[in-house]
C-alpha cells in the first residue's frame, strides 16, 4: 500500500456503512439509484473546501436562477454563518456579544476554542454528472484511489480546470459552516473541517440525508426544512409513515398565519385562528384554510393523476420552481387581494343583491380593514365560506399550474435576505410579483371571477333553481362541484387567456 499520497492528493479513510438487508430495498436508476457501500472521511483546509464547493462563485445579483446556481445548493441564512464565524474566532459566549462588547479587551477573559468537531457531509461528483445544464468534465472531476479497503486518496484538479467547470463537490449539510469562513480570512487559514464525503450519491438521496440529518433528530422547524432543501418536497419516503404531510400541513399552517397577519389582503383578522364563534372570531377556521391549502397550492407537483401543486414541489423532477415560503406567501396574499378587489369593482346582480342584503359578520378589528365589500364579506357570500374559498385556491392553482411555463413561474427569484416570515417581508416580496407576467394573468383570472354567481343558497329572494344549484355545493361534497362550476365559468370568460387556460384543466 503507497502511504505517500500524490501532490495535491487528499488522504482519507474508505468507510464501509452498509448492512446485507439493504440490498433488498427499493431502488430505480432515475431517482435512488443505489449507492455506494463506502463513504470517505477526511479532514480539509475551511478554505480549500470552500474553492471545491464553489462558494466564492455564487452572487445573489448574477442573474443565475437559483435552481441552476451550482455555488450553492441551498438558501443562505448570513446571520447564522456570522454567527458560527464570531463562535470560530472566541467560542462561547465571546460569540453572542455583540461588536462593541467583543472588541472591549475585559472581555478577553470570555473567549474559548471554537471547535466545529461535527462534519461537513458532501457528495462527490463523477465525471458526466450533470447540475444546471452542465457536465462535469472528467479533467475538472475529483478521482478517487482506493489503496486499501481502509486507505483511499482523493486527487483534486489543478484549479485552473475549475473555472468554467461546475464545482467537483456538492454539499449536504454544513454549508453555513463554510460560509463562515471568508475568502482571504488569514486568521483561519489553518483551520481544518472534517469532511464526510459520498460519491456519485443522487440527489433524492442527498435529500433523504439532509432530512435524517437536520429535521428528525433535531425538530427544527420542517416548513423552513423545505426551502432550505426543495427537493424535500418531492420525496416519496415523506408521503408515508409518520411524516405523512408535514411539508403540506407545516406549510399551510404558514400560509395560513401570513393571510391572517398580513394588513392589506381581505383575510386580515378574519380567519377564526381559535375556534370560537363565526360571529366573532371570522367566516372560515384555520383548520379549513389548512385543508383548503394542502388539497390545492400545496399538494404534491407530481401527483398521481390531474392537476399538481404550484407549491408543492419542483418543476422537472430536481430543478424548477423552488419558491420560498415569503414568495408563496406574498403570491397567495396577492391572488386574494385582487380577487377582492374586482369583487367591489363588479355590479353584476349577485353583488348588487348582497350589497342590498348588507349581512356583514361583525368581526373584532374589521372596522378597521378597507375589506368590508359586503359580496365578499356577507353572512351571504361563499367568498365567507370554507367552500369558497376551496374552491377559489382550487382553480387559481389550477389554472397558473397549467399555465406555469408560458407565466415564466420559475424566473421569479427570491433575492432577499429575508430570514422571517413577516408582514413587512411579504409585502416587499408582493412588489416584487407586480412585475412578473403571472401579475397580469392574476388580475385577468380575478375579473374573470368577480362575474361568478358567489351568492350561497340561503341568500334571501334567491331564484329556486339557483339555489338547488347552490345547494349542491354545501358540505365536504360541494368542494368538487364549486371546483366543476368555477371551472365552467371561467371557460366562458371574455378573456381568452382565462377561457383557454380553463379547457386544459379537466377534474
Amino acid at each position: 500500500m503507497n502511504v505517500n499520497p500524490p501532490t495535491g492528493a487528499i488522504p482519507a479513510l474508505r468507510v464501509h456503512q452498509w448492512l446485507d438487508a439493504w440490498n433488498d430495498l427499493n431502488y430505480d436508476e432515475e431517482n435512488h439509484a443505489k449507492p455506494s457501500e463506502f463513504f470517505y472521511l477526511f479532514s480539509l483546509r475551511a478554505s480549500q473546501l470552500r474553492a471545491l464547493v464553489g462558494i466564492y462563485t455564487r452572487s445573489a445579483s448574477s442573474g443565475t436562477p437559483r435552481s441552476q446556481d451550482t455555488g450553492i445548493q441551498r438558501r443562505h441564512d448570513k446571520e447564522r454563518s456570522a454567527e458560527i464565524s464570531h463562535y470560530v474566532v472566541g467560542g462561547y459566549p465571546w460569540s453572542t456579544l455583540g461588536d462593541v462588547k467583543r472588541s472591549d479587551p475585559e472581555n478577553h477573559k470570555l473567549r474559548k476554542p471554537g471547535w466545529l468537531p461535527t462534519a461537513v457531509v458532501v457528495n462527490i461528483l463523477r465525471p458526466g454528472d450533470e447540475r444546471g445544464g452542465v457536465i462535469l468534465a472528467k479533467d475538472a472531476a475529483i478521482s478517487i484511489e482506493d489503496q486499501s479497503e481502509k486507505f483511499s486518496f482523493l486527487n483534486v484538479p489543478e484549479p485552473s480546470l475549475l473555472d468554467d467547470a461546475i464545482p467537483p463537490i456538492e454539499i449536504i449539510d454544513g454549508q453555513h459552516r463554510l460560509f463562515a469562513f471568508e475568502e482571504g480570512d488569514e486568521e483561519a487559514e489553518d483551520y481544518e473541517l472534517p469532511v464526510v464525503a459520498f460519491n456519485g450519491l443522487a440527489l433524492a438521496w442527498q435529500a433523504y440525508l439532509f432530512w435524517t440529518i437536520n429535521i428528525k433528530p433535531k425538530k427544527i422547524n420542517p416548513s423552513l426544512a423545505f426551502d432550505l432543501y426543495p427537493l424535500l418536497r418531492e420525496q416519496e419516503w415523506l408521503d408515508s409513515g409518520e411524516s405523512v404531510t408535514v411539508y403540506k400541513e407545516s406549510r399551510a399552517q404558514e400560509l395560513t398565519e401570513v393571510l391572517w397577519s398580513t394588513p392589506d389582503n381581505p383575510w386580515h383578522r378574519r380567519i377564526n385562528m381559535l375556534g370560537g364563534t363565526r360571529k366573532e372570531n371570522g367566516p372560515v377556521t384555520q383548520a379549513a384554510f389548512i385543508r383548503s391549502l394542502v388539497a390545492s397550492l400545496v399538494k404534491s407537483w407530481t401527483p398521481i393523476k390531474g392537476i399538481g401543486g404550484l407549491f408543492g414541489g419542483t418543476p422537472g423532477g430536481s430543478d424548477g420552481l423552488t419558491w420560498s415560503r415569503i414568495q408563496q406567501g406574498a403570491f397567495l396574499v396577492t391572488a386574494w387581494r385582487l380577487l377582492a378587489d374586482s369583487v367591489a369593482r363588479s355590479q353584476d346582480v349577485w353583488a348588487e343583491n348582497l350589497r342590498q342584503e348588507s349581512a356583514e359578520l361583525d368581526i373584532p378589528g374589521l372596522a378597521h380593514t378597507i375589506y368590508r365589500e359586503p359580496a365578499f364579506t356577507s353572512t351571504y357570500s361563499l367568498l365567507a365560506t370554507d367552500q369558497g374559498v376551496r374552491g377559489y385556491q382550487y382553480v387559481l392553482n389550477d389554472l397558473c399550474y397549467a399555465r406555469h411555463l408560458e407565466l415564466r413561474l420559475s424566473e421569479w427569484h427570491d433575492d432577499s435576505d429575508f430570514a422571517e416570515v413577516t408582514p413587512e417581508n411579504i409585502e416587499s416580496m408582493a412588489r416584487t410579483l407586480e412585475e412578473q407576467p403571472v401579475y397580469d394573468f392574476l388580475k385577468s383570472l380575478c375579473e374573470s371571477l368577480a362575474s361568478y354567481d358567489w351568492r350561497t343558497s340561503g341568500t334571501p329572494h334567491l331564484p329556486e333553481d339557483a339555489r338547488r344549484s347552490k345547494a349542491a355545493m354545501r358540505g365536504s361534497g360541494g368542494y368538487k362541484e364549486i371546483r366543476r362550476s368555477l371551472l365552467e365559468h371561467l371557460r366562458q370568460s371574455e378573456i381568452e387567456i382565462v377561457s383557454r387556460t380553463a379547457t386544459l384543466v379537466t377534474v
